[in-house]
């Protein structure tokens, strides 16, 4: 039988490709799945009308990521933090705290985009990564300043 992929299935092909399956594997597995349509014109057109519309998504999400990378590179936040003798911090300024300095700033990014190869421990500016998109990584001027 021939079928449709909707989704990537391991050993058999790629989503949106068209391959040749055993008549029972399709019924009983990929079918009720959905992860596939049998092949027909209909199902072809609907396939390819989907794959459109999912890379226009993708293209206005990578647009939106790159205009917020500019925002923040024209963005700097300011993190005020304890500090001792010899301007030793206590503690460490994580990732968690750029989020939070950014919340304030009016910008919400997760920490998880927000690439700090190890935690700052010291007072100064430094750059940090923001990965927005797959494609996109934007720059931010983070100020660790003494309270």
């Amino acid at each position: 039988m021939k079928v449709i992929l909707r989704e990537d299935v391991p050993g058999v092909g790629g989503m949106g490709e068209l391959v040749n399956v055993a008549d029972g594997f399709a019924r009983n597995y990929l079918l009720p799945k959905n992860m596939a349509l049998q092949a027909s014109i209909k199902n072809q057109r609907l396939l390819e009308h989907q794959q459109r519309l999912a890379e226009k998504h993708k293209a206005k999400v990578k647009v939106t990521a790159a205009e917020l990378a500019k925002k923040l590179e024209s963005l700097s936040c300011t993190i005020p933090v304890l500090v001792g003798e010899q301007d030793k911090l206590y503690g460490s300024v994580t990732a968690k705290d750029i989020e939070d300095a950014l919340a304030q700033e009016g910008v919400r990014i997760p920490k998880r985009q927000i690439l700090l190869g190890e935690p700052i421990k010291a007072l100064g500016v430094y750059t940090v990564d923001v990965r927005l998109h797959a494609d996109v990584t934007g720059k931010l001027k983070v100020w660790v300043v003494a309270k």
